[in-house]
Order: C-alpha cells, then sequence, then structure tokens
C-alpha cells in the first residue's frame, strides 16, 4: 500500500506543478478529452480551476476531434496557448487536423498527451502505440516526459518543461495585449502547437493530499515569473517592441518612392482596432491603397484608403494596375486577387515575423517583422504621397463604384420579396403557403443582413467554402468594429463548428456563418451546448450567445464555380452531392433553440430575436444547390 501511494503522491506532485507553471507563463484554458491514461492530467487541470478558477478555466468534450477545434477556437481568439488534454492510443490522432490547422494558421496549442509506461510498448498492450514524436515536424516542440518521481529535480523538469512548451508554442517572450480584437491575435507571430506526452505507470489517480503539490518546486519569483516583454517588466500585459533599422527604412522607401504601390492586407494584417486605426493612417499618409482582406480587421475602419471591394475592382479590365506590392500577412482570400496581381508581376515586398508564405514565389524584399512594427518604423521617416495619390484616388473611385453594385443586393432582394408574394396571391388557391420562400434569394442578402443587425465589438465567424466568399463580397467596410475570423491554415472543413464554439467563449455575441457540408461535418460539436452553459455557470456568468446561421444548398455549392462543375453524371455523384439532412433533428437532439425561414426579412426578424439568447442557437436559410454562380455574378 505504502508504494501505491508513493506513486500517486509522485504524479500529483510533478503533474500539479507543471500546470502551476503552465498557468505562470499564461495558460488560462485547458480543454480535457476524458479517458483513463490521461486522468493525472485532467485531474491535476482541474483541481487547479477548482482552487484557483482566475488561473484556470477547463472544458470538457468528449470528441477528441471536436474538443482540439474548441482549443484551436479559445487560442486563437486569445492569442494566449491553450493545452489539451487526452488519453492514449487513437484519441491522440484525432487532434491531429487541429495540429495542422494550428501549424498553418500559428495558433499556440499546448498537446499534452497520456501515455503507457515504458515496460508496455510493442508488446501489445491495450490501447498502447508508439506516440513518441506522434506530429512528427507539424508542431514546434516536442518533450516525451519521464515516470513521475517524488524528487526536487523530477518537479524542476516539469517546471522548465512547461515552460518549454509555452515558449515553443508562443515564441517573442510576450502575450497579446488585453483589448478588443479585431482579427486574430495568433496569426501574425510565430506562433504554433507543441507537444508533450506523459508516460504514467498505474494507479492513474493522483494523491493531492501532500501540502503545497501545486507550489512545489517555484521560483525565487513565486507567483510573479512568466513571459517578460522587451522592456523587461514582468507579466502578460507587456507587448514587444520591434522597430526597422533607418537603411530598411531608406530601402522600403526607395522601391516605392515615384512608383503605383499599394497594401496587400491580408489576415495577420492587424490585432486590434488601434493597430487597424494606425495602418490606415500610415496608407494615407504614404498615399497607399489598403486592399482589405476580410480577415485582415481593416473592414472595421471606414477609411477612405481602405479598398474592400478589390476582388471586383480586379476584375476590371481598367483596374488600376500596381508597379509594387506590399504585402502583410497570408495572400487574401480572393483567387482573382492573387493571379491578375502575380499577372501583373510587380515588386514585391513581403512583411511577416518568420515567413514569406509566397507560393507564387514573387518575393522581392522580405522584412522580417510584423505588419505593425513595420508600419510604425515607416510612420517616423519622412514621405511623399504625392506620386501615389493619384493611384489611391483611382483605386478609391473605383471601389466606389463597385459598392453601389454590392450593395444593390439589398435591394434586389426586396424586390424579389414583393413580386414573390404578388405571384403568391395570384396563385393562392394552387400554391403552397411558403412558395414565396422557397424562391432563390442571393447569398449576399442574408450576409447583409447579418453585417448590419450584429453588435458592434461581436465576432462574425466564418466557415470555409462559399462562406468566406460571401463575406469577402458582400462585407464592405464601416465604423462598426467587428472581429472576423475563419481557419484559413489549410481551408478545411474540419472541425470549423467546434472552432466557432471556442472564438465565442472570448467575446458576448458570435455569429458562425456555415454552410450544410461544414456543419454536417461537425456536427457533434451542438453537443458543447452543454458544457458551456456549465462553464459560464461556474463563473456566475451567462453563456455567450452563438448565433449558426446555416445557408443549406443541400450540397457542395462551390464546386459549380470550379473546373470540376458539369452537368454529366458525375458531377453531382462526387462533387455536388446532396446529403438531404434534416438539421432540425440534429438541433434538437442537442438541445440548441432553431428556426427555419426562406427570406431575408423573414431572416431579420429571427436573426434579431436569437442574438443575446445564451448558448447555442441555430437558424436555416434554404437555398437551391443549382444557380449558385449566376446568383453571384450579378454582384460581382
Amino acid at each position: 500500500m505504502a508504494e501505491t501511494s508513493s506513486v500517486q503522491q509522485a504524479t500529483a506532485l510533478v503533474v500539479s506543478a507543471f500546470f502551476d507553471e503552465l498557468a505562470r507563463w499564461g495558460v488560462r484554458e485547458v480543454v480535457v478529452s476524458p479517458g483513463s491514461r490521461s486522468t493525472a492530467l485532467a485531474m491535476c487541470a482541474y483541481e487547479l480551476g477548482r482552487c484557483e478558477p482566475e488561473r484556470m478555466t477547463v472544458y470538457v468534450d468528449i470528441d477528441e476531434r471536436s474538443a482540439s477545434f474548441f482549443a484551436l477556437g479559445l487560442a486563437k481568439a486569445s492569442g494566449r496557448p491553450v493545452a489539451l488534454v487526452c488519453t492514449s492510443g487513437t484519441a491522440l490522432a484525432n487532434y491531429y487536423p487541429a495540429v495542422l490547422e494550428a501549424e498553418t494558421s500559428r495558433v499556440p496549442l499546448v498537446v499534452l498527451s497520456g501515455d503507457r509506461p515504458p515496460h508496455l510498448q510493442g508488446l501489445g498492450a491495450p490501447q498502447t502505440c508508439d506516440q513518441v514524436k506522434a506530429y512528427s515536424d507539424h508542431v514546434r516542440r516536442f518533450i516525451q516526459m519521464p515516470l513521475a518521481e517524488d524528487s526536487p529535480r523530477a518537479v524542476s523538469f516539469a517546471r522548465q518543461a512547461a515552460r518549454e512548451l509555452v515558449l515553443g508554442a508562443l515564441p517573442g517572450g510576450c502575450l497579446p495585449l488585453e483589448g478588443d480584437a479585431v482579427a486574430s491575435r495568433a496569426c501574425s507571430r510565430m506562433a504554433g502547437p507543441v507537444h508533450a506526452n506523459f508516460p504514467f505507470d498505474e494507479p492513474l489517480k493522483p494523491d493531492f493530499s501532500t501540502p503545497g503539490v501545486f507550489s512545489a518546486g517555484r521560483s525565487a519569483l513565486d507567483g510573479a515569473g512568466g513571459l517578460v516583454g522587451a522592456a523587461g517588466v514582468v507579466g502578460p500585459e507587456v507587448a514587444a517592441v520591434s522597430r526597422l533599422s533607418a537603411a530598411v527604412c531608406d530601402q522600403v522607401k526607395a522601391l516605392i518612392s515615384g512608383r503605383r504601390a499599394l497594401v496587400l492586407a491580408g489576415e495577420g494584417t492587424c490585432e486590434s482596432l488601434e493597430e487597424a486605426r494606425e495602418v490606415a493612417a500610415w496608407a494615407k499618409a504614404y498615399g497607399l491603397p489598403l486592399l482589405a482582406d476580410p480577415l485582415s480587421g481593416l473592414r472595421s475602419l471606414g477609411d477612405e484608403a481602405v479598398i474592400d471591394n478589390y476582388d471586383n475592382v480586379l476584375g476590371r479590365d481598367d483596374f488600376p494596375v500596381p508597379e509594387v506590392v506590399i504585402r502583410f500577412g497570408r495572400y487574401p482570400v480572393s483567387k482573382r486577387c492573387v493571379q491578375k496581381l502575380a499577372a501583373a508581376r510587380p515588386i514585391e515586398i513581403v512583411v511577416d515575423a518568420g515567413e514569406t508564405r509566397d507560393f507564387n514565389a514573387m518575393t522581392d524584399l522580405f522584412v522580417t517583422c510584423s505588419p505593425i512594427d513595420f508600419v510604425r518604423s515607416l510612420l517616423t521617416c519622412d514621405c511623399d504621397a504625392q506620386a501615389s495619390a493619384g493611384f489611391l484616388s483611382a483605386w478609391r473611385e473605383a471601389n466606389a463604384a463597385e459598392r453601389a453594385r454590392i450593395l444593390s443586393v439589398e435591394e434586389d432582394s426586396q424586390e424579389r420579396a414583393t413580386g414573390n408574394a404578388a405571384d403568391g396571391a395570384e396563385v393562392a388557391g394552387d400554391a403552397e403557403p411558403e412558395f414565396a420562400a422557397v424562391a432563390p434569394r442571393p447569398e449576399g442578402a442574408y450576409v447583409r443582413e447579418i453585417l448590419k443587425a450584429t453588435p458592434a465589438g461581436s465576432c462574425l465567424f466564418s466557415a470555409n467554402s462559399m462562406a468566406i466568399r460571401a463575406i469577402d463580397t458582400f462585407y464592405v467596410k464601416g465604423d462598426k468594429p467587428l472581429a472576423v475570423l475563419c481557419n484559413r491554415g489549410l481551408n478545411g472543413i474540419d472541425g470549423t463548428v467546434s472552432t466557432a464554439l471556442g472564438v465565442a467563449q472570448h467575446f458576448e455575441q458570435t455569429t458562425f456563418l456555415t454552410g450544410d457540408f461544414t456543419l454536417q461535418h461537425d456536427l457533434g460539436g451542438l453537443a458543447l451546448q452543454r458544457e458551456i452553459a456549465q462553464v459560464a455557470a461556474e463563473r456566475g456568468k451567462l453563456a455567450p450567445s452563438i448565433v449558426v446561421v446555416l445557408l443549406n444548398n443541400n450540397g457542395g455549392g462551390i464546386f459549380e464555380m470550379l473546373p470540376q462543375a458539369s452537368d454529366e453524371p458525375y458531377f453531382a455523384r462526387l462533387f455536388s452531392a446532396p446529403q438531404d439532412v434534416d438539421f432540425s433533428h440534429a438541433a434538437a437532439a442537442f438541445n440548441v433553440p432553431y428556426r427555419k425561414v426562406g427570406t431575408p426579412s423573414e431572416f431579420s426578424q429571427v436573426y434579431g430575436e436569437m442574438l443575446g439568447t445564451p448558448g447555442i442557437s441555430l437558424i436555416e436559410v434554404t437555398m437551391p444547390l443549382s444557380g449558385l454562380k449566376a446568383r453571384y455574378r450579378a454582384y460581382q
């Protein structure tokens, strides 16, 4: 019995010190996927959260894939590393898609996997596989933890491992500033996933009876340790500061001086509204059009330098052709933009924290810093905006003309609604009561209703595929601050529902725009309805409001926009692939309030009613599968 107690106490001592150190270095949230071999990890995280709720919040999600994307969303919104806990075997493999997305989107995830002890490896023990470096080079750091020991050296190593993991997940030694975000706080820096594998021998349940298990082995700084900013001040509120040298500033100025130059502002450009204002001020000072991707954070400004309808402008034969492009962040959503600018082959200056992310192989000058540090450095330099003032004016005029065309979707929708109502009245004796609801309305009409009604400071999370393209087209700039987020790292549909729900934990109101394929692919994410409510209740708060807007065209509508489109039988069978899912039953299964609408005006009313409702709500909009390309063509 003494040996059993010793193992359990050693486990509690080492793992508790590990989680205490994670918290000291800025980790505030842990997502647990229940399992046996990870018992110590789950219980230590829970115990820390129970004793010190201000330091740690624990979420539980029984589905590992959903849990990993939920954690991804938490980290994407907060910019802080978020820990994931799972048991051994296939559980770890189910985290893989989220790890890949975190790697490409630069989201700080700390994966903690339970494992069998060394003497059970390779011998056919149940739920046992080789978990060492399971994610290969897709994580920024891997640590194979030793079996727990009751010794100062073991505790010290556990704390150092926690520190190394946080620094691997979030390099640079700083955490994000608190405040309102208008875009992802993770993607502009070289953040990413890390992994630690913990072997545990039985008995698995830790013994917390030893006093001070969480404080054992702390440094002399006691509770004040953690990430430190460039000024040397301790604490997560400090942001690193970087300035370009005078030589680099002169080089950039020489490249853009006297040339038609613009800024291609992709995801990762701005992390806050204040940064967006600084970028816009710099662009105006230099006379540069800011081609603003919907994920750049810049469309929260009505500034004249912000070119929000650039995809439409680039579809014109007379679009203003640049000689120089300064690219912030990843390439934009718009494929037409990427192709047209590549064909023009301007001088390209790429500004990024560590990678060009240039699949067009066009980088002429690579400036290694964040976009905001680039902007702040150049704002201190004298500039002559006269040479490019005419170029900015040309882009502004073209942008304004396209804005009018895009916003006509609202009038078109009203006219169709009126026409359908009249037609319905004429044939009322033969028509179904919902005749008006089945007539096709453009997807943009619903996007416009969302953008008009969603509260300032809220989040709009987009699925990939046609959802993000609809937002790119119909989200015109204004003075309403919104955080617009999407999993654009690998452009997949894995775990999108769960990611949106994770993001939503950092906002009072979130709207999630999705299609039916994406919702079906992560339908189990709706099971988080109960967990979100429970965690909020433990905090003494109401659950955040998450309205899921489903544009259901009953298939893969995006393929109609792609080269695979065809009238041949293979197209429907292999690509559009209708599913005939009754989402009302899915909503009922997870206790999610559900409404189905058929017109923009009806949607506007229901959406307004659901805004502010605690927890997850679902609005389904029925759309036809065919005719998608034609519905967009009028506004592009």
